[in-house]
């Protein structure tokens, strides 16, 4: 079975601290409670990854309703396991992931998540990340812009 990462966990209560603040800096949100139950025992087991099955039910669906706001596959549709590489240089997933992405549990594509974040060797965290990056920027910029700057004069 597949294990999920601290740091998903922290992302997680970040999620729900957000989403549901503590109305007088000291409550908790049950989500965050349940989630940062999880975390404690990690900590104090010097765990770095909790197995999926055996997760506490409330946390579970807390961790799940965060993780379904995360992008769900890394496919930026540059698939060179297509051509016969063993992993994606688009992405960074091995052939078998990418076969099997529909059918992994959440966990596991978090695994995989993780695994090819910190190779960081795929495009998607390169080339194709900088151009995605350059096009945000100049979004944001023509957001930020007044209306009517850059268009041509009315007569």
């Amino acid at each position: 079975m597949a294990g999920i990462h601290i740091t998903d966990i922290e992302a997680a209560i970040n999620f729900w601290r957000e989403k549901k603040p503590s109305p007088d800096g000291v409550t908790l949100a049950r989500e965050v409670r349940v989630l940062a139950e999880v975390y404690a025992l990690m900590v104090f087991h010097r765990e770095d990854e909790v197995d999926e099955v055996g997760f506490p039910a409330e946390a579970w669906a807390a961790w799940l309703a965060w993780y379904d706001t995360t992008p769900d596959t890394p496919c930026i549709a540059i698939c060179s396991t297509s051509q016969g590489d063993d992993e994606c240089k688009g992405c960074g997933r091995s052939f078998e992931e990418v076969q099997h992405w529909p059918a992994m549990t959440p966990a596991e594509k978090r695994q995989t998540w993780r695994r090819i974040t910190m190779q960081d060797t795929a495009w998607r965290f390169n080339r194709y990340a900088e151009r995605a990056r350059e096009a945000e920027t100049a979004e944001r910029a023509a957001a930020k812009a007044p209306p009517g700057d850059g268009d041509p004069p009315v007569a």
